[in-house]
């Protein structure tokens, strides 16, 4: 066990060596190759949700579902079409497609793929107006602001719920999704994700300060959620992880549903406060 988890924890750095400079990056080009990455992620997030709902039901066919998020992630960089006259035609497509199919039932296979794809398209369609439709590079600033409180909330809660999860708050945060999370895990969370909203709207004066501790108070409340949400889908689906697409990590699902759930959330403190 020792060995498997050694092996584990190196994956995950040499992953984190590689990946954050490239994701940094990424943010601060912004353009079409933020674009193209993190439609790859959206097609990966997909594509895995899609595996996760063959566990339950018979969905559309894969490619479906991917074509459908590629017209969706390229409808937010360059709108064709309002979001709510693709996701009317896409409702209706599919409503028909499944007229033709014979396996399973059409409530379960709808209702297995749909909320799939409306999260994974808005959250990551959020991502991408949050980055690339703010001016005077805000959407910059709050993006890495964004990266920079979820890793901070996932290390803090990480090693504070190993250290002191349980000793004062003898009951789980959710035990009947995740039984590993702890009260003291979320509140250390809570506690890095606010020091880095501060540290960052400290160094960073064309981002007021209150709305850089908004954000960390917002990401470290919420940012349990994303995982629960994803862990409620899985444990439904009887699979530990989304896939092995990222090595030490799991799948796109499993390392970036917090980043999926939040990006909504700031991207109205951004957009619409």
């Amino acid at each position: 066990m020792g060995k498997l988890l050694s092996v584990n924890l190196l994956q995950r750095v040499v992953v984190g060596v590689v990946g954050i400079p490239l994701l940094l990056w990424l943010i601060k080009v912004g353009g079409v190759w933020f674009f193209c990455f993190f439609t790859l992620l959206a097609l990966l997030a997909a594509f895995e949700f899609h595996r996760i709902a063959l566990h339950k039901a018979h969905p559309p066919a894969l490619w479906i579902v991917l074509v459908i998020t590629l017209l969706f992630q390229v409808n937010f960089y360059k709108p064709f079409a309002e979001v709510w006259e693709l996701l009317l035609g896409v409702v209706l497509a599919l409503l028909v497609m499944e007229l033709f199919l014979e396996e399973g039932s059409p409530l379960l296979n709808l209702g297995a793929i749909f909320p799939g794809l409306l999260y994974v398209n808005l959250s990551f369609g959020a991502l991408l107006k949050l980055r690339l439709g703010a001016v005077d590079g805000k959407g910059e600033m709050i993006v890495f602001l964004m990266f920079l409180c979820v890793w901070s909330a996932d290390i803090f809660a990480y090693f504070g719920g190993s250290t002191l999860g349980g000793r004062f708050i003898h009951r789980k945060l959710f035990e009947r999704l995740s039984p590993h999370k702890t009260w003291e895990g979320f509140l250390c969370g809570l506690t890095g994700s606010i020091a880095a909203g501060m540290v960052y709207g400290s160094f960073v004066p064309q981002l007021p300060l209150r709305t850089a501790l908004l954000t960390g108070v917002l990401i470290g409340i919420a940012s349990p959620a994303g995982d629960l949400i994803e862990s409620m889908f899985k444990r439904d689906a009887g699979v530990k992880d989304s896939s092995g697409l990222i090595p030490g990590h799991g799948g796109v699902l499993d390392r970036f549903d917090t980043i999926m759930f939040v990006s909504p959330f700031i991207y109205f403190i951004s957009f619409r406060l």
